[in-house]
């Protein structure tokens, strides 16, 4: 996940100063997870993780893979590989229409649209899976756990083919080299773990009188501006 701020290089260090002044943790509160980077390597080490974020996308990614415990099995779905079918899904395989497709008509270039997101075949892609998977949780073919996976999976493929610098408050004027791929959702490893790990979709204000941890990693924006903004295309994919 490409994400403001982001410390997937910073791990080592961080874990090394938590051994260095803390001990016996167990509880891990990551308030402003973000990408949900640090939330994973809490997860990996051990401890027992409460994550939360504001934003919705934040909210998914934590909901879909640091909830999780094992993969999951899509018991009810009877397709055998669920990520490879959304990867190979098109349009007039399913009964869902252009009118639909709401990232297709209004975040890449068509007849009533001028905004360069994406290129037309991710930007259909994306709402044909996103549609699908909607699809199969009102069905109940899917569960809880099955539903939030995929669209962590989906999320986390988007800004690879996104026509954007980092952040989405403004598109590129000449397409990026990398919107020319195909969107390809991939099988997310979920890290295996005897502890129960929540998720919330808060104000960390808030939650923080609710919660009890050993430690709490508080990483917040750098500034007054929200990071909503940034993400506003992320939030409106979910």
């Amino acid at each position: 996940m490409r994400f403001i701020g982001g410390k997937s290089l910073m791990l080592d260090n961080i874990m090394a100063v938590i051994r260095e002044n803390t001990t016996h943790i167990n509880n891990v509160a990551d308030i402003f997870s973000g990408s949900g980077v640090i939330a994973s390597c809490f997860k990996s080490v051990g401890f027992r993780v409460v994550a939360n974020d504001m934003m919705y996308f934040s909210y998914v990614i934590n909901r879909g893979i640091i909830c999780l415990n094992k993969q999951p099995t899509f018991a009810n779905l009877n397709i055998k590989n669920p990520v490879y079918y959304l990867n190979s899904i098109k349009i007039q395989d399913t009964d869902f229409s252009i009118e639909q497709c709401f990232i297709y008509n209004n975040y890449s270039p068509n007849d009533a649209c001028n905004r360069m997101y994406f290129q037309n075949k991710n930007a259909l892609k994306i709402d044909i899976i996103r549609l699908t998977i909607k699809d199969w949780h009102k069905k109940n073919l899917i569960n809880e756990d099955e539903y939030f996976y995929l669209l962590a999976s989906l999320i986390s493929a988007v800004p690879y083919v996104s026509n954007i610098t980092e952040i989405y408050a403004a598109y590129l004027k000449n397409w990026d080299i990398r919107t020319y791929n195909e969107l390809m959702l991939k099988d997310i490893e979920i890290i295996e773990s005897s502890q129960e790990h929540s998720a919330f979709n808060t104000d960390a204000n808030e939650l923080v009188k609710n919660i009890s941890a050993d430690l709490v990693y508080i990483d917040p924006p750098y500034n007054e501006r929200q990071y909503l903004p940034n993400y506003h295309v992320l939030e409106t994919i979910n």
